[in-house]
């Protein structure tokens, strides 16, 4: 997996652009300068440098060296400090009760996978911490047909509200719904996409 996130990183275009997702940006009100966020798979850094640029101090995980180097470049592009590390998350020793912030966008894990990863992320909040995630829905096979938006093919991959609602069935969920959005987030996601979004706290 690290030589197919190579490839799609190399080169000189951002894979999914250079600005923050907008689920994201749009909880911008929830942040603090300050605040210690979490950003993993964060691939060239747009989420974890947009959280930077808003006083938050950031540690992005990916397991690309070149999606690495590329948050770095980033980052001192737009004058902040980002810690991009460089690691499989499935292996990574994660950090325990040390955010105020996990944004998980786009990163998809295998049914197999998935909930220990989910636990592992609120498990890495501080109590009273916040989760946001935003991940494609299996809507999104069908949406595959006629869109450009991008995502996992196969259904295993793909979160529904149901699955969520079970992988943080011991937080404080504040929203979680499935909807169509229009994404517009460099040449890989591109046009009407089915995600599944979710705000939770980890209980104090």
């Amino acid at each position: 997996t690290i030589a197919f996130w190579d490839k799609r990183y190399s080169g000189e275009s951002m894979a999914f652009g250079a600005g923050p997702n907008e689920f994201l940006a749009a909880q911008r009100s929830r942040f603090r300068p300050g605040m210690r966020a979490l950003v993993p798979g964060d691939g060239q850094g747009r989420n974890g440098v947009w959280l930077a640029e808003q006083g938050l101090i950031v540690d992005t995980v990916d397991i690309s060296p070149i999606g690495v180097a590329k948050a770095q470049a980033l980052a001192a592009e737009r004058g902040v400090t980002v810690n991009a590390i460089q690691a499989d998350l499935h292996s990574w020793d994660w950090p325990r009760e040390a955010y105020d912030l996990v944004a998980s966008i786009y990163l998809h894990f295998f049914d197999a996978d998935r909930a220990r990863m989910h636990h592992a992320m609120l498990a890495a909040l501080k109590p009273g911490g916040l989760f946001i995630l935003e991940a494609f829905n299996p809507g999104q096979l069908e949406m595959q047909k006629t869109e450009q938006s991008g995502g996992p093919k196969t259904a295993d991959m793909l979160f529904s509200a149901e699955k969520l609602c079970a992988d943080f069935s011991s937080a404080q969920i504040e929203l979680l719904e499935e909807c169509v959005v229009d994404l517009d987030e460099g040449h890989r996601h591109k046009g009407r996409g089915a995600v599944t979004r979710l705000i939770a706290r980890r209980p104090v």
